[in-house]
């Protein structure tokens, strides 16, 4: 049964680290949350390490960067992990050729082909239309607010040549403010349905999860699973990641299951109960909003 609790300093002291979701739970897209960013200094202040664990297509520096324009200050964590880095990776060791189709929005992700100190001797890696690909890139859609359908086309095409889709974001959904947007992750599942293969990289999947733990090791840190603590507003992908890697996890009631789960200071019981039942999900912990 899942624990409701007021605030992180009721568990905290029963973990070493924190592997911390960002988009609404952390912050909305456009500010922080000040009570989470107090959470995670105080916790800090006991010696706890923090990896912000995100499934952000950009790179670790532009996701830094993105936290300073939101007021999210540095000494909230200790270190990043983001999808982007972890898909990287892959595209620079060739898992969808050399010449790719680029979905997204330049302007937001040209980092993503930005060269990646942790692989040796990486690909060139060229942009080119889809009839000359060898692969997909996706790191979000071209307009976040069209429906993923717009790109049925290019995916009829694509499957038939029997091109992989990396997928640099697996979030089906995001809210951004107020405004509910579209992710990469929509556009995967879509071009999964029609029967193309799609590769995930970021929550729930463990390649995330992997990286990491490499981002503990570089802090010099070796933590055991049993001390590390998993919070996400995302069943399907902070949770059942979670869940997969065999860590505890915190349930951010208040993101994107908020009206399911009606939260406005905590989650109603009965509420979260039946949701966490009706999407298999069993978080060890549930919480509003990360205080």
């Amino acid at each position: 049964m899942t624990q409701i609790i007021s605030s992180l300093a009721e568990v905290s002291n029963q973990y070493k680290a924190l592997f911390v979701d960002l988009w609404g739970c952390v912050h909305n897209g456009i500010t922080a949350y000040p009570e989470a960013v107090s959470a995670l200094q105080e916790y800090r202040a006991t010696g706890g390490i923090v990896v912000l664990l995100t499934n952000s297509p950009k790179p670790r520096a532009g996701v830094a960067d993105q936290l300073g324009d939101f007021g999210v200050p540095t000494d909230a964590y200790d270190t990043i992990a983001t999808s982007g880095d972890s898909a990287r990776a892959a595209m620079f060791s060739g898992a969808v050729g050399r010449k790719v189709y680029f979905i997204g929005e330049w302007e937001r992700d040209a980092g993503f082909f930005e060269p990646l100190k942790m692989i040796q001797d990486p690909l060139n890696i060229t942009r080119v239309p889809l009839k000359e690909a060898e692969g997909i890139v996706c790191c979000g859609p071209f307009d976040t607010m069209a429906d993923p359908d717009v790109n049925r086309p290019d995916f009829l095409y694509a499957k038939q040549m029997g091109l992989k889709l990396l997928c640099a974001n697996p979030d089906i959904v995001v809210d951004r403010g107020e405004t509910r947007e579209w992710c990469a992750g929509a556009l995967a599942r879509l071009y999964t349905e029609m029967g193309g293969e799609s590769l995930y990289f970021g929550k729930p999947h463990p390649p995330i999860y992997d990286l990491a733990r490499r981002r503990l090791a570089e802090l010099g840190q070796d933590i055991a699973d049993r001390d590390i603590l998993a919070i996400g507003d995302g069943p399907h992908t902070d949770i059942s990641g979670a869940m997969g890697e065999g860590l505890d996890s915190l349930f951010i009631t208040g993101g994107l299951a908020a009206k399911e789960t009606k939260t406005a200071l905590q989650p109603d019981e009965s509420a979260l109960n039946i949701y966490l039942e009706k999407e298999k999900s069993t978080p060890t912990y549930a919480i509003g909003k990360l205080r």
